[in-house]
């Protein structure tokens, strides 16, 4: 039942609760018992046109804590599919998260309003369909901290504790996040269609996905490859990214790749600390699977399942959709090198293109490896060696082999003296890719473990620092630290 205190507060536009009723199950999340405010994101609410206010009022927390649903709201858990650590599932779906519809923002992007941890579903699969306050958090940080750096993710708009505990390996207290995305439609939505060979409802799903977020690919000769194609430039644009930045996802399912190349669902994700090209620390991930450098082919192994699902919307004939498919794949690798290499550019202050670029980027990278360098405290160190002997000290300490960091250096320098920029210049570019602040795990997990007991300060800190990830802040200079060695987190969990 709508409630009167929230008439178009969200000014809902549903366009997805449109389709037919095989595309979700219409229900309303489940009252929870005493909702109380965590964190409102007053940022996110302005790019909605949202009432920041309202979220702190007593009708804004009932709504965002699914005990009440707002006018023009018409909530449904979503249907879809996907491979699990390469095994498929034909149906997993939303198991404790509930879309309660569309709005269009102030900058005229239309943006799902999602509550995640609101109750099961008939896709729950024998859970308990809630969240704990613990991952609830970790997403809202996760998230906001890629929106700072400028990476394409689902945002946070609130967190609210829901005064019931939910059972994990101990009782937790539970909360709901109100998750905002431009696109809750997966790999895995197209999946769990083609799974049950209902090609009209896939091709309805991709008419639908390129009417909303593709527009572009509408006049295309062949709309759907051009979709495909689309899709992959995105994704492959989002993994550059998330390299570029040492962040590793940990659960790279289908179900878990955004048709728009968000970022999406921030369960057992990290940042790397010491660099290690085969770092894991997932908890479920026993074989590397979704190792850091392993991220692209298993995003192009992704694209490739959602090539399978577009086979007969590409062409009549199987052999020529297949041929059709496996030429748009073909396209990844070069796709994903030049966002790559773009990215790579940027972090080592480069304007103009090199063929060498590439190699000299790696070969920093290999260095790193062989002495375990702090990823992050590496490439912002970097940025402030730019003449000899300028700034080196603390970029020399985190090598072990001073004379390969200085041949490298040489050859760094003599690449960014023949690049033309100066070293003012220079710097300020490589200070816009190579972050001083990032959510680092060991202070991710000190500001949940207060939460959890109901101390937030850490948590809203936090916050507060990764709101500027690329500025020097060094009233917060503690916060570039590397873990010590007691402070190391070497696993981490999906909290479902």
């Amino acid at each position: 039942m709508a409630d009167a205190t929230a008439v178009d507060i969200f000014k809902f536009d549903n366009s997805y609760a449109r389709l037919p009723e095989q595309f979700g199950v219409r229900m309303a999340p489940i009252p929870v018992g005493e909702p109380r405010l965590l964190a409102a994101n007053t940022g996110v609410a302005r790019l909605l046109g949202v009432d920041a206010g309202w979220l702190a009022s007593a009708a804004g927390v009932a709504a965002l804590a699914g005990n009440v649903v707002p006018l023009g709201a018409e909530p449904m858990a979503m249907a879809y599919a996907g491979h699990q650590f390469g095994g498929f599932s034909p149906q997993l779906g939303d198991g404790r998260a509930i879309l309660l519809g569309e709005t269009v923002g102030r900058d005229g992007v239309r943006r799902d309003v999602q509550l995640k941890g609101s109750g099961r579903t008939p896709f729950s699969r024998g859970g308990d369909g809630r969240a704990a306050v613990g991952p609830v958090l970790r997403e809202y940080i996760m998230s906001e901290a890629f929106a700072a750096l400028g990476i394409p993710t689902t945002r946070s708009l609130a967190a609210v504790a829901t005064g019931e505990t939910v059972r994990r390996e101990t009782e937790l207290p539970g909360a709901v996040l109100t998750r905002v995305a431009q696109s809750h439609v997966r790999v895995g939505t197209f999946q769990y269609f083609a799974a049950r060979g209902d090609v009209a409802s896939v091709r309805l799903l991709a008419d639908y996905v390129i009417g909303r977020h593709y527009p572009d690919v509408e006049d295309a000769d062949n709309r759907y490859v051009a979709l495909l194609e689309a899709v992959m430039t995105r994704q492959a644009a989002l993994v550059s990214q998330w390299q570029h930045v040492g962040f590793i996802h940990g659960v790279m399912n289908t179900d878990n790749t955004s048709i728009v190349g968000e970022t999406i669902d921030f369960g057992p994700c990290a940042f790397m600390d010491g660099y290690n090209p085969s770092q894991v620390y997932s908890s479920i991930d026993h074989s590397g699977r979704y190792a850091y450098d392993n991220q692209p082919r298993i995003v192009q192994w992704n694209l490739a399942r959602l090539a399978e699902t577009l086979l007969p919307l590409l062409a009549d004939d199987e052999d020529k959709a297949i041929a059709l498919a496996q030429a748009a794949l073909d396209g990844f690798a070069k796709t994903f090198a030049d966002a790559y290499t773009a990215g790579m550019r940027r972090k080592l202050g480069l304007i103009r293109a090199d063929a060498g670029d590439l190699k000299l980027g790696v070969n920093l990278l290999e260095l790193m490896a062989k002495s375990s360098s702090d990823f992050t405290l590496t490439w912002r160190k970097l940025s402030e060696a730019g003449e000899a002997g300028s700034g080196d000290l603390a970029l020399r300490a985190q090598f072990t082999d001073a004379n390969e960091l200085e041949t490298w250096l040489t050859a760094w320098r003599q690449r960014s003296t023949e690049d033309g920029s100066d070293a003012s210049e220079r710097r300020t570019l490589m200070q816009s890719a190579n972050p001083a602040f990032i959510p680092r795990n060991h202070r991710v997990e000190e500001a949940l473990a207060a939460a959890t007991v109901g101390d937030l300060d850490p948590f809203h800190a936090l916050l507060r620092v990764l709101a500027k990830p690329y500025d020097d802040q060094p009233e917060f200079a503690e916060y570039q630290d590397p873990p010590r060695p007691d402070q190391i987190v070497r696993a981490t969990f999906c909290g479902t």
